[in-house]
């Protein structure tokens, strides 16, 4: 079954991509090509002069930034690690970089800063790590042009490959875009990395929604994956069999972490968590879905700081590519799995009232069955081989996570009453967003679940 997975996803990529002429380098340099006008182009309305930024980077561009970014701000130890983070203006792909970069360690960051929600928050992210001396370079996984010349700049040991189109329910309304980040942006990564010597030990993001319709609990990484709820789910499942070809096939050590509903603050504005905060300070009501007969459904909600642990674990222990001459010699590359969660699953119910103590106002249900469109009742991780693996143990839990988000929440938009913002702490941020309209602030159009909340882009 996840062979026949990986065929239905390779036969749609190159139907959907396919080259233009003979002339044509590959059909992911095609898509590129295609595509490149609108993954570059400045948005009809320009942004606030603090956000505006250089859109394309060419190299003569970013190139010294980028061994700013790598030089190392003291003595460098034996395990000093150069790495790059794909998807470093993301959520967990900013906390991922700080972590490396304050250890000592070498990271520069590459992300495209889709609009799949506002990218003013992944803007700020990315003066976040400007202040701590991350440089991230503007442009997308699936131009190898770019990931030639960012690996003709630096010598990275490491990869922690973390860009992806994110989402279940997306998925339904435009499914190519997984195809293109999920699918060829990875096999986009693994290509270059196969032609490096030294060749870098990759980590990657798969995630829980791999498990599906299992209905085994708690989710553990032996256990059945070939029956995907969601075509995000599919994507990365396909990815973790595309991982298996290039390790057996060209040496390279890959790592896969199957994320678990990750929190915090600087979070995902479509993500349940953050859209209850916002809607039962502003007195809207909340959608929380529940199962057939009123059953509850419940996460295993992960705080962010202990998914970076899991991270940086992942490429500590992540052993060397060894290429296809290790191979002729016997040697063998790490092809590793493991499940990053909390492996103490909560209802989101009580989610939903923890935000209410923590933010001091009721919220207003709209109690919902959970329409059968890609996302599962309950998701439970079993974490024994990453803490065998990887000394992986969480320590957050539910409550204490929420109040950490819930307090970077207030502080970062300002507000000290509903819908104001406070002219002691103003950012701009979180008025611009109502000004304009953007997705956080159109209900008609948002589709809420109990695990994440997907807003459809603007028409």
């Amino acid at each position: 079954m996840s062979c026949s997975i990986l065929v239905v996803f390779i036969l749609l990529f190159i139907f959907l991509h396919k080259p233009s002429s003979p002339a044509s380098k590959s059909p992911i340099q095609s898509i590129v090509k295609e595509t490149h006008s609108t993954i570059h182009s400045k948005p009809s309305s320009a942004p606030p002069a603090s956000l505006e930024r250089v859109v394309f980077n060419t190299e003569h561009i970013w190139k010294n930034d980028v061994l700013n970014s790598v030089t190392p701000r003291g003595s460098i130890s034996d395990h000093h690690k150069v790495v790059l983070v794909t998807g470093a203006a993301g959520f967990v792909g900013t906390h991922v970089s700080l972590a490396l970069k304050r250890r000592g360690d070498s990271v520069v960051g590459l992300d495209n800063f889709n609009r799949y929600y506002d990218p003013k928050l992944k803007r700020s992210r990315q003066d976040l790590l400007l202040n701590e001396g991350v440089y991230v370079v503007e442009g997308d996984i699936n131009d190898m042009e770019l990931l030639n010349r960012l690996f003709d700049t630096v010598r990275f040991t490491h990869v922690m490959h973390l860009a992806a189109q994110a989402g279940v329910r997306y998925a339904m309304k435009n499914p190519s875009s997984y195809i293109h980040s999920n699918i060829a942006g990875f096999v986009s990564l693994l290509e270059v990395c196969k032609s490096l010597n030294p060749k870098p030990a990759i980590v990657w993001a798969s995630s829980s929604s791999v498990y599906g319709l299992n209905t085994k609990l708690p989710f553990s990484e032996e256990d059945r994956t070939d029956q995907p709820a969601s075509v995000y789910a599919a994507t990365k499942k396909a990815d973790e069999e595309i991982a298996h070809s290039y390790n057996h096939i060209y040496g390279l050590s890959l790592t896969g972490l199957r994320f678990f509903t990750v929190y915090g603050p600087w979070g995902r504005p479509d993500m349940a968590y953050f859209e209850f905060t916002k809607n039962i300070l502003k007195g809207k009501k909340i959608t929380v879905f529940q199962g057939p007969g009123g059953v509850s459904v419940g996460r295993d909600f992960t705080y962010i700081d202990d998914v970076v642990k899991g991270c940086v674990a992942a490429l500590d222990t992540a052993g060397k590519s060894i290429g296809r001459e290790g191979k002729r010699k016997g040697l063998k590359a790490p092809l590793r799995v493991f499940n990053i969660g909390n492996t103490s699953p909560e209802s989101v119910e009580k989610l939903v009232g923890i935000l209410e103590r923590l933010l001091k106002k009721k919220a207003m249900r709209d109690v919902q069955e959970m329409p059968k469109n890609g996302d599962v009742m309950f998701t439970h991780a079993n974490i024994s081989l990453a803490a065998r693996e990887l000394g992986y143990m969480p320590t957050t839990d539910l409550e204490t996570g929420l109040k950490k988000f819930v307090e970077w929440y207030v502080d970062w938009f300002g507000i000290d009453s509903l819908l104001q913002c406070s002219p002691k702490s103003f950012n701009p941020l979180w008025c611009t967003l109502e000004l304009e309209q953007h997705h956080i602030n159109q209900p008609e159009r948002e589709i809420v679940s109990n695990g994440e909340t997907i807003f459809l882009p603007n028409k």
